[in-house]
């Protein structure tokens, strides 16, 4: 029986992690990039990136058991438009992601590490903003989601803390398209909270 999946794999090995990755050597076509920081198992991912065929995504992922989800629901769905990337997502953004190359960030059901003591593992902290404004193009996004309340206050407060960034709203469509661990809170009745900024124009 014959697929239309693509045979290569969607998912790219660093050839170094100490010089920034070629955005040329990820995708054929040059489009405006979006990046999914803690893709999951890349329900997101691959619903977005079908529905936006003029972008190219970058879904990135410590474990590589999602990303193998990623790698077969993507070439499933015979996406040339996306790939994934084994890395940490601070890491990626700090030393591997272009400066000034993505159109948008989405940041979606971080690990909130509740307990007091670990805060400062989380992916979203007074750090961020600046990592975030390195990434993103003038005028780009970042979109925030999370079931957890004190993380989502916490999100607002850095990005509010930050002048180079302003609030903006998360698009309809956008939230039309829900992840894994959002489609199971909701189904349990923890609603999403959203949260997104732009970046200012200098």
């Amino acid at each position: 029986m014959q697929t239309n999946q693509p045979a290569t794999s969607l998912l790219y090995d660093l050839p170094s992690i100490v010089d920034r990755i070629s955005l040329q050597a990820l995708f054929a076509r040059p489009q405006p990039i979006e990046v999914e920081l803690g893709c999951g198992d890349a329900s997101f991912l691959v619903e977005h990136a079908s529905r936006n065929q003029d972008r190219n995504f970058i879904g990135v992922e410590r474990l590589l058991g999602r990303l193998g989800k990623l790698d077969r629901k993507g070439r499933r769905a015979a996406l040339t438009n996306l790939c994934g990337i084994r890395i940490e997502s601070a890491y990626f953004l700090k030393y591997l992601l272009p400066a000034r190359s993505a159109a948008a960030l989405h940041v979606y059901f971080p690990d909130p590490w509740p307990k007091k003591k670990h805060h400062k593992n989380r992916l979203i902290n007074e750090k961020f903003p600046e990592l975030a404004g390195q990434a993103l193009l003038p005028g780009g996004s970042i979109f925030l989601r999370t079931d957890d309340r004190a993380y989502f206050a916490q999100m607002v407060e850095v990005f509010q803390s930050c002048r180079e960034f302003e609030p903006a709203e998360t698009p309809a469509h956008l939230a039309a398209v829900v992840t894994d661990f959002e489609a199971e809170f909701n189904s349990k009745g923890i609603p999403t909270l959203y949260a997104a900024y732009r970046l200012r124009s200098p």
